[in-house]
């Protein structure tokens, strides 16, 4: 055996995760140098003595070097020990202000949240969830940027958001997703149109081939609508926001295809009656969505939770 597997060596050329101790054990020396004792030193980290001996003596091994004689009368650094001790200290004091530059960052990334949501879930669900996360984080200052599926995945992808929400088919190049919950499209009319005193189902063709008021090209409900259907024909209105297709609908200009998070109300009055469809499934998933392999830390973090609870 040679002699640096005698003294427990690590070669020069190692990684510095393997020849320096771990700040744990700098910390341990450092309490034993100002306490002189072992045993005063493990209860001021809160760990036993046994494993505070065994620490020292790991870190002598990895060393090679004694750092510290015991005796009944207490511990008492040997020169070497003195000398790593003063080494010890720069570096812990290191970490100390790393730990409070970590600190800052956090702080600043938890004072704000970007959000980009389409535009059904910044309508109708973002304000809920929004509300609980201010009563669990006052101080976290919220923005809100509302828009279809497309420039949701633009905004995080160019780090303009640090959290998104969509509504179409398929998850955006380049972001990870969740599911949050589930909707359901349904078509619906002013009551003095005709398809709201038709006795049968609408058929999917006549849905397909009718002129509708439809959101923009981009946004989730009308990739759900346009998959589904085939294809679509040209729109009679199209629209930026399910407010302002709901309006539409609402005034008498033709049927609309929306979300039932969107209609309740106007159902529940009459300004608006549900048409139903057969032979086309407009079930859709809401998601949650951020920049793949980074996912929500802090205030992202605790209102994707809320989303979910």
């Amino acid at each position: 055996m040679s002699r640096t597997e005698e003294q427990g060596d690590i070669p020069a050329n190692g990684s510095l995760a393997h020849r320096v101790p771990d700040l744990g054990g700098l910390e341990l020396l450092l309490a034993v140098a100002r306490l002189g004792s072992l045993g005063g030193a493990a209860r001021e980290l809160g760990i036993t003595q046994p494993a505070a001996s065994s620490r020292i003596r790991s870190m002598e091994r990895q060393l090679g070097v004694a750092l510290v004689d015991r005796s009944p009368r207490g511990s008492r650094l040997t020169d070497a020990g003195a000398l790593v001790t003063d080494w010890a200290r720069r570096i812990v004091e290191a970490a100390e202000a790393f730990d409070v530059g970590a600190q800052a960052l956090r702080d600043r990334r938890d004072s704000r949240l970007r959000v980009a949501a389409s535009m059904t879930i910044a309508e109708y669900l973002l304000p809920g969830w929004l509300l609980a996360l201010r009563a669990q984080r006052p101080d976290t200052a919220v923005s809100l940027h509302a828009g279809n599926s497309t420039v949701v995945a633009e905004r995080l992808l160019a780090d303009e958001a640090d959290l998104g929400f969509v509504e179409g088919l398929t998850v955006p190049t380049g972001l990870d997703s969740v599911v949050i919950a589930h909707d359901r499209l349904i078509v619906v009319t002013a009551p003095a149109h005709p398809w709201a005193r038709r006795r049968r189902s609408l058929a999917a063709e006549e849905l397909a081939s009718t002129p509708l008021i439809l959101r923009e090209k981009g946004s989730g409900t009308r990739q759900v609508l346009d998959a589904a259907l085939g294809g679509l024909a040209r729109p009679l209105i199209e629209l930026s926001s399910t407010t302002a297709v709901k309006a539409a609908a609402v005034s008498g200009a033709g049927p609309a295809v929306l979300s039932e998070l969107a209609v309740g109300e106007e159902l529940a009055m009459r300004r608006l009656v549900r048409v139903p469809v057969e032979g086309v499934a407009l079930a859709r998933d809401l998601r949650a969505v951020w920049p793949t392999g980074h996912r929500p830390t802090g205030p992202a973090r605790d209102l994707l939770s809320l989303t979910r609870g």
